[in-house]
């Protein structure tokens, strides 16, 4: 491990762009002695680095700054942003140094980020770190969604410290280190236009499409292009979000990523029981980030990219671009649902008993992940395994119907019952990461323990296996859970 960081190829292709993108900007390292809480071995090996415990300490020294990679030029990105509809005129990186990009031998370019690294020129007088809880939580989540094949920046290792950090309460410091092919947004193009430097639009358009729309180069209007590019990329991403009840919880547009992955964990939350208003913000007052709001607040958030690109093309040609967005966010999320219900393409009748069966959720306070998952398990010829089902929505005769209706609907289906239920347990997950899982595993790391991590990155990986062991974590939230609550604080 220790010669494979040595020996990483590393570089920082943004450090080449001007000054006016960035504020270069060291690391502060812990006041205590940093140590490895969890390392996580997959992302590891998108940069070809294999750990070894042997060599703990060295990686922790590593990622919490104490010590540099070599070629390292660390910096903090700047970008502004609209947040809860305002427009915020500066924001960047307050807690964040991007050390570098590594390559590895297939020739993926990864950067390398740490958050909760120390005071920036954007901090805002906030102090730079991150506490180990909410870096738990971006930590399992990124994973989380990785296993679940929706877009993400990766977590690549977590370093602790005993620094102690005000936020609430006295918590402690840590160090989340993330991957990302880009951590370029929305707002990193908004601050340009606002400030009227037209030149730094075309400058940073050109390294995006330069380094991760290289197809778009060639054409007659590349930016045009790369507005229809993020548009088709957010449209898909918010979908897959829709589809596994995923509440983002802060969609500002600094915290929408120009390559359509999912960016900044904060104050998220998987649905469990079925409300199409879920409001995963304690923060949220007003539900404007509510579940349900997820798509428009896609387009807002589109439309401000749009408006920051401006000076590279016509109004009316962004406008028309921004126009497909509901069409194409609408297919996507019909697509998955419908596969979601065993079926390889939708039509108006399979959307139909998709909304029956959406209504019958809210109004039985079902499960939402566990309600398709016992959807699975219905055999098309017998009424063997729909007991589970039917349960989840209290043995109404609402639901009984809706279950001959399906029946009736999967008789159009070429695949064999066996062959549909494989296919739908492959896409209806058993395990989400639901909060209490989470807060079970940052009260044991409280106290030194983090197992539990390790535990959960394993079942998170592959949400789609029975992981026996572990049925426990398929039910609902436990007493105990029920008063948790998430807001922006961190």
């Amino acid at each position: 491990m220790k010669d494979s960081l040595e020996t990483l190829n590393f570089s920082n292709s943004f450090a080449e762009l001007p000054d006016s993108f960035y504020s270069l900007v060291s690391p502060t390292p812990f006041d205590t002695n940093a140590q490895l809480i969890h390392f996580n071995t997959a992302a590891g090996k998108l940069i070809d680095l294999d750990y070894d415990n042997q060599h703990a300490q060295f990686i922790a020294d590593i990622f919490s700054g104490k010590s540099t990679l070599k070629k390292s030029k660390p910096l903090a990105m700047l970008y502004a942003g609209h947040q809860f509809g305002h427009y915020v005129p500066q924001l960047g990186d307050g807690r964040a140094i991007l050390l570098g990009e590594a390559t590895s031998s297939k020739g993926d370019r990864w950067e390398i980020q740490l958050k909760g690294s120390g005071v920036t020129p954007y901090s805002r007088n906030g102090d730079g770190r991150a506490v180990l809880r909410s870096s738990i939580r971006e930590y399992l989540c990124s994973e989380a969604m990785f296993g679940l094949g929706i877009p993400t920046t990766r977590a690549l290792c977590l370093v602790g410290s005993k620094d102690e950090v005000y936020r609430e309460q006295v918590e402690t410091a840590t160090m989340l280190t993330r991957l990302a092919q880009s951590h370029v947004r929305f707002g990193s193009f908004e601050i340009f236009y606002y400030r009227n430097q037209h030149d730094d639009i075309r400058i940073l358009a050109d390294y995006i499409i330069e380094h991760h729309y290289p197809d778009l180069a060639t054409l007659d209007n590349p930016y045009l292009a790369l507005l229809v590019a993020v548009t088709q990329r957010t449209a898909r991403l918010i979908a897959q979000w829709q589809a596994v009840g995923f509440s983002h919880g802060v969609m500002n547009s600094d915290n929408m990523s120009i390559l359509g992955l999912t960016l900044d964990y904060g104050p998220f939350g998987f649905m469990e029981t079925y409300n199409p208003d879920y409001i995963c913000n304690h923060s949220d007052h007003a539900g404007r980030y509510a579940f349900n709001k997820q798509p428009e607040i896609g387009l807002f958030n589109l439309s401000c990219l749009a408006q920051a690109l401006l000076p590279l093309m016509e109004v009316e040609a962004a406008k028309a671009v921004l126009a497909t967005y509901q069409s194409q966010f609408l297919s996507h999320y019909h697509f998955l649902m419908a596969n979601k219900l065993g079926f390889s393409e939708t039509s108006d009748e399979i959307q139909v008993l998709q909304n029956q069966l959406m209504v019958m959720m809210q109004n039985n306070q079902a499960d939402y992940t566990n309600t398709f998952r016992a959807l699975c398990r219905v055999s098309q010829n017998t009424t063997s395994n729909e007991k589970s089902f039917l349960s989840l929505l209290n043995n109404s005769d609402e639901a009984a119907k809706w279950i001959q209706s399906y029946k009736k609907l999967l008789g159009n289906n070429t695949q064999s019952d066996t062959e549909r239920q494989d296919f739908m347990l492959g896409i209806n997950p058993k395990y989400i990461l639901r909060n209490y899982m989470a807060q079970v595993a940052i009260d044991k790391a409280t106290n030194d323990d983090f197992s539990e991590i390790d535990d959960l990155i394993k079942i998170l990986h592959n949400p789609f296996a029975e992981h026996a062991s572990h049925n426990h974590y398929t039910g609902p939230a436990p007493a105990w859970a029920d008063n948790l609550q998430v807001s922006c604080s961190s």
